[in-house]
């Protein structure tokens, strides 16, 4: 089982601009982020990220972890919205689509299930990028992993953290 999840944050730790992360990505974290989802069986997200990022079109499902009754991605056909807690709904995906999920949720809902003990890696991308919204201690979202490997791409920092 493989449970991946990708964040890419600006230099000050914003994970947002302009309400997005289309504000703090890069070109080499886009490429980077598309490798890894296709890969997944499965992509994980929750409500916020639903709403804020482009997700009308995936290549594999989509679950959708809100505790609004709608699903903000009702025209994707691969879309499921799920109102359970990060940790049900991430054993729910598992079950449903197999052990390959990808995680591309916001920083709270990645930092629950890093708490929980339940990221088997983190990919975390950190581009130039400064005064956005939502800043995440780095130091903190790293601190769970013991492996880490490193490398710099066209300007982005790529850190790959593992149990």
């Amino acid at each position: 089982m493989a449970v991946i999840a990708t964040l890419v944050v600006g230099a000050d730790g914003s994970t947002t601009k302009g309400g997005s992360s289309q504000g703090v990505t890069s070109g080499a974290d886009r490429a980077h982020f598309l490798e890894h989802r296709r890969l997944a069986d499965c992509i994980f997200i929750g409500g916020n990220t639903a709403r804020a990022e482009p997700y009308l079109r995936t290549p594999v499902p989509v679950v959708v972890i809100s505790r609004q009754p709608s699903n903000p991605l009702s025209s994707n056909p691969l879309a499921h919205c799920w109102d359970l807690s990060p940790v049900a709904g991430l054993d729910k995906a598992i079950e449903t689509f197999g052990p390959r999920i990808h995680v591309e949720a916001g920083a709270s809902m990645i930092g629950e299930l890093i708490a929980a003990g339940r990221i088997d890696q983190l990919e975390l991308s950190i581009t130039s990028a400064t005064g956005g919204e939502m800043k995440v201690d780095i130091d903190a979202l790293l601190g769970a992993f013991t492996t880490r490997v490193e490398k710099v791409i066209d300007g982005t920092r790529f850190i790959s953290a593992s149990k």
